[in-house]
């Protein structure tokens, strides 16, 4: 890992997207929320998505300017049509109008269809979440065939990660997985490193498991394993039959029209602590259970027990003094993209002392 300034990053970012063609507006939404994700430690879904946003910018899959469609909206639900705009300018613009009707009604829910990719669920979570929301998020993409069904070997869905943010009295709670065992940000970064999975995570076109990322771009294609494995997968499977209804049916379009570009279709649920059982109500049992489970005996050596959000804090606490760490493969790919448009990459700064 290699440390650097929050800012310069961001900056490189924002120059890197406005050079490539995006509004300024789009361009810093973006770059500002990829660094907030490399703050917290997904560095799969920070500003190393930079080396796939700019040739979706250059061949004109990513809308560059313009803004969404409003399909219907009522009180409470809503459907956008998100025109293949940066799905992290999609989303801040989504959440911002689902807290404000939350705010008024106690929950607000919304479909978009044809967004472009959204980025790391946990950073669009927390959003809502430090303003005392509870939100909930979902996704998936009609144009791509990453997991097959349980018990098949044709790749037909894609990982569909979900997420749920909401506060505590420290820092907020983030839970953020997917349908699938691993996600296809952590498929092309193995297949980058020349390095395989630890586990048998992904599934070849013969039906057997095996911990090879580079099955995905086999003949016949292999697929990536749904939650549970071989084992118990029909969980997995489920789950992700689940978010393609919350974000393809709910907004009206999916596989069914066969879209060939990138996108994202998102269910986004935002709701008001207040209206229901009252804020304080709310976070008197939302730390009780979290102190319950952090002071609860630990497996031996394993210790101790984490809340999901804990290291996402840890992480961002130490990024304010030490910068923001980047492992090698992700600094790779950004400074070939900086190389590439002319652009000084930002230095390192000192190691962190131990």
């Amino acid at each position: 890992m290699e440390h650097f300034d929050r800012t310069a990053l961001r900056e490189l970012a924002f120059a890197l997207l406005t050079q490539g063609g995006l509004e300024p507006d789009k361009a810093e939404t973006v770059s500002e929320l990829l660094t907030q994700t490399d703050e917290i430690g997904v560095t799969t879904h920070g500003i190393s998505m930079l080396s796939y946003y700019l040739p979706e910018l250059a061949n004109g899959r990513m809308t560059c300017s313009g803004s969404h469609d409003v399909i219907s909206e009522g009180k409470i639900a809503q459907v956008w049509d998100g025109n293949y705009l940066p799905g992290h300018w999609v989303m801040q613009q989504a959440i911002e109008s689902c807290m404000a009707r939350a705010s008024e009604a106690g929950m607000a829910a919304m479909a978009i269809r044809r967004s472009h990719h959204i980025g790391c669920l946990s950073t669009l979570t927390r959003i809502a979440a430090l303003k005392g929301f509870v939100c909930y998020i979902a996704t998936s993409d009609p144009s791509g065939r990453w997991v097959a069904p349980f018990g098949g070997v044709e790749p037909l869905l894609t990982p569909n990660p979900w997420a749920i943010g909401y506060p505590s009295s420290t820092h907020p709670v983030l839970i953020d997985t997917c349908a699938s065992i691993t996600t296809v940000s952590k498929v092309r970064e193995h297949i980058n490193s020349g390095t395989k999975f630890e586990h048998a995570w992904m599934l070849g076109s013969d039906g057997t498991a095996t911990t090879d990322p580079n099955v995905v771009n086999a003949e016949p294609k292999g697929s990536i394993l749904p939650v549970g494995g071989m084992d118990h997968g029909h969980k997995g499977f489920a789950m992700g039959l689940m978010v393609e209804m919350l974000t393809q049916a709910l907004a009206g379009h999916g596989r069914v029209e066969a879209p060939d570009r990138w996108g994202a279709n998102v269910f986004l649920q935002v709701l008001d602590p207040e209206a229901f059982g009252g804020r304080d109500a709310f976070l008197a049992q939302v730390d009780h259970v979290n102190g319950a489970c952090r002071t609860s005996q630990p497996i031996p050596g394993r210790g101790p027990v984490r809340i999901p959000g804990d290291r996402a804090a840890r992480r961002r606490e130490e990024g304010m003094d030490a910068g923001v760490a980047l492992p090698d493969e992700v600094l790779e790919r950004i400074r070939s993209c900086a190389a590439a448009a002319d652009l000084p990459f930002p230095d390192r700064l000192p190691e962190p002392a131990q």
